[in-house]
């Protein structure tokens, strides 16, 4: 292996996503209706510089949906298209690819709207796919990119883990899992945030569903044979060495002050949880 394909994952990597997704030890459910699931991951104590134990503040949530309309494969090429994405995602700004880093992996830009009055939001991410069997897996972490430094105009958010699991349940129907532990950044409470995950995650997996209703037909009418998540030879991204890349921690980042304009919204956010 060379120095530079270390950051990128293996298939302990992806395995060990697919555990968490399949897990229930040490997940709590917190919803479950009308096929949708949710699960909050009780945190563990780890050990810090000093010996002294702490919780992450930034939950790690995983969604389970069934969906008896749309096939795996379909729901796989969805989340990989990027030029389908412009027409069924309403919060995102911007988003490109910048380079492939292998057959089955890239680097790549997302930026999002926030509510206003808070500041919106951009990632970068080294995304990493798998196809095995009837299962389909896809999951990114965020990285520094060397000509794509985070920007005035925005806060650079975290994504430590993020992806998909699709297994095929029948012909036209399949089981989506959505997992993430991210970070926005800012100075947003993680209450917060952790409270907006749960609620803002099934939300994003049924417009993701809805657009996959759709995608059969867009695409018989969009270069329906131009899959490079599927066929990388078709791709026309520029490579690059995985070794000008390193992971993006979140403590490297300046935290943007938003907390002038968070008083009102946290009184808000209280008395909906209530």
């Amino acid at each position: 292996m060379s120095r530079g394909a270390a950051i990128l994952p293996d298939d302990t990597v992806f395995s060990d996503f697919r555990r968490q997704c399949l897990s229930t030890e040490n997940w709590y459910n917190k919803y479950d209706k009308n096929g949708m699931e949710v699960w909050v991951e009780m945190p563990t104590l780890s050990s810090t510089q000093g010996g002294k134990n702490h919780v992450p503040k930034v939950h790690k949530i995983k969604c389970k949906m069934a969906i008896n309309d749309v096939s795996a494969a379909t729901m796989y090429d969805v989340l990989h298209d990027s030029q389908y994405r412009k027409k069924w995602d309403p919060a995102m700004l911007d988003s490109f690819d910048i380079a492939r880093l292998s057959s089955n992996a890239d680097v790549g830009y997302y930026s999002w709207i926030c509510p206003k009055p808070l500041k919106n939001r951009d990632v970068v991410t080294l995304r990493s796919w798998q196809v095995k069997d009837n299962e389909y897996v896809i999951i990114n972490f965020s990285v520094k990119h060397p000509k794509h430094p985070p920007r005035k105009d925005l806060v650079r958010a975290i994504s430590i883990l993020t992806g998909y699991l699709l297994e095929s349940t029948g012909p036209n129907s399949c089981s989506f899992t959505y997992l993430s532990q991210a970070d926005p950044k800012g100075s947003l409470p993680k209450w917060v945030v952790n409270k907006a995950s749960q609620v803002l995650a099934p939300k994003v997996m049924k417009c993701v569903h809805k657009a996959g209703q759709s995608y059969p037909e867009w695409k018989q009418q969009n270069s329906p044979d131009y899959k490079p998540w599927l066929h990388p030879e078709q791709s026309d991204l520029l490579f690059m060495d995985p070794a000008e890349l390193v992971i993006q921690r979140g403590d490297s980042l300046e935290n943007v002050d938003e907390s002038s304009i968070l008083d009102a919204r946290e009184n808000e956010v209280a008395e909906d949880s209530s």
